[in-house]
């Protein structure tokens, strides 16, 4: 049982993760038989396994994340200078209507392995699937959507309000009366300081809700439910990864689950006008982009999934000002990747801190086939932030282009971030002719393109957090 609901749950911290040490929990298999043939032995070991990441998951250490007063907070796009009580609210909605999908356990079994959890090894499908909703909340619904019944953020501290008295309190968070702000920052606009006048928002900070948004939202998040039928489900996913050699239980890392959601995109009915390109070789191939775009009578919107490595064994610190400047774009749709073998999505930035959705808690399965299942599971309320500096080198980055105008314009904006770095090496490049490869539609393993820059104090060990690179 669960010690926290899961709209307040606070993730895991401290100790190693089943991911990090590496390990396949869906399989223990040997040379004398096939492999995905678990023995009852193996079937015994998968379920002990998975109990005991359904406790190790289940509970959680509260902790309170800090924000600075002082310095935008960029999430997807979006600026909060949380120098007013507004700002706060505005940064509460946005954050909390971004869907959060996490372990599930007691869902149907998964073929070929029987699991009925993923925790301990799913993450990454996790933070994939993460990816893929947030570039479907773009793609269908309006661009300042909020969820209406959002809850309030827990366990947070905002540094500007304090002293507390007098105060009010939104939610979990005690702000103050207009009355105790600072001079600069009151009603008439800063008088001396580093903020800027406070703008109030141009429409109501708490939306209404008309009935087709919610209805599409309940949807959508259906879609990514753990049953075998919904489109963007484990069970999909898992199945869609066989083809790169991979089954339950397996670490999945970000390339290899970048090329799942584009197959996953195009096998279902349910998207309309959306494709998914996937870069190869940290390329972007703008001709193979208009190829998968270009339909009968209109311009498919388009995800591009951009699979790299930042850096040998560790990030390298020359890419930080790409990697931040990216998450500051309205394109970007998030990154997937983490600490190593621990898969982390990342939505936002604030001085040196990543903001993260993070999968590594234990939720009970919900039954989405229910016409008013809850939805209070699929939205977090506790954002989290982590130094940009431990981020693991391997990740791939999301972009949504709506038409081919804002495709030519996420280029231009993506090659200017992009060109931050002092690296003769960039993160990846865009380049206007086709690919060699266009049309494969096989999901392969091969070796890194390239590793750039090797890390000088790595010598010889051995890069356990090496992701492959994929081709189609």
């Amino acid at each position: 049982m669960n010690s926290v609901s899961p709209s307040s749950a606070q993730y895991v911290g401290g100790g190693e993760s089943s991911e990090m040490k590496g390990g396949n929990f869906g399989h223990v298999t040997d040379g004398n038989r096939n492999e995905g043939e678990p023995d009852e032995v193996d079937r015994l070991k998968t379920k002990l396994m998975s109990a005991w990441n359904s406790v190790k998951y289940g509970w959680s250490v509260k902790s309170k994340t800090s924000f600075n007063r002082t310095s935008p907070l960029y999430l997807l796009g979006h600026s909060y200078l949380f120098n007013h009580e507004d700002e706060v609210e505005r940064f509460s909605l946005a954050f909390v209507s971004r869907l959060w999908l996490t372990y599930r356990k007691d869902f149907a079994p998964l073929e070929g392995a029987g699991l009925t959890s993923d925790c301990g090894w799913g993450c990454m499908l996790r933070s994939g699937q993460m990816l893929l909703a947030q570039g479907l909340l773009t793609h269908l619904l309006p661009s300042d959507w909020r969820w209406p019944a959002s809850p309030p953020l827990t366990d947070v501290d905002f540094e500007l309000f304090r002293p507390r008295s007098p105060s009010k309190t939104l939610g979990g968070v005690t702000i103050p009366s207009l009355s105790s702000f600072p001079s600069q920052w009151s009603s008439s606009g800063p008088q001396a300081g580093p903020s800027p006048p406070y703008a109030p928002p141009k429409h109501p900070l708490r939306p209404s809700g008309d009935s087709q948004s919610q209805a599409l939202h309940r949807r959508l998040v259906a879609w990514f439910g753990d049953h075998p039928a919904a489109p963007f489900s484990l069970h999909q996913l898992v199945a869609l990864g066989r083809s790169a050699g991979r089954k339950a239980g397996d670490w999945y890392g970000p390339s290899v689950v970048a090329h799942i959601l584009r197959k996953a995109v195009s096998t279902t009915t349910e998207v309309q006008n959306l494709a998914v390109y996937v870069a190869q070789d940290c390329t972007v191939y703008k001709e193979d982009v208009v190829r998968v775009c270009e339909g009968a009578s209109s311009w498919k919107s388009v995800i591009i999934l951009v699979p790299v490595r930042l850096g040998g064994e560790t990030l390298n610190p020359t890419y930080i000002q790409c990697v931040k400047n990216i998450l500051k774009l309205e394109c970007c749709i998030g990154i997937i990747g983490g600490k190593p073998k621990h898969s982390l999505f990342f939505i936002g930035i604030q001085d040196e801190q990543l903001l993260y959705l993070d999968p590594h808690y234990s939720q009970p399965v919900v039954d989405v086939t229910q016409s008013n299942f809850p939805l209070e599971s699929f939205h977090c309320t506790s954002p989290r932030k982590m130094s940009v500096s431990r981020m693991d080198p391997s990740c791939t980055i999301g972009f949504y282009a709506r038409s081919q105008k804002d495709f030519e314009s996420l280029c231009s904006a993506v090659e200017v971030a992009l060109s931050s770095s002092k690296e003769k090496y960039p993160i990846f490049t865009f380049v206007d002719r086709g690919s060699q490869d266009f049309g494969l539609d096989d999901i392969q393993d091969v070796p890194p393109p390239h590793i750039l820059p090797p890390n000088p104090m790595a010598g010889s060990k051995k890069q356990d957090s090496s992701d492959e690179f994929v081709l189609l």
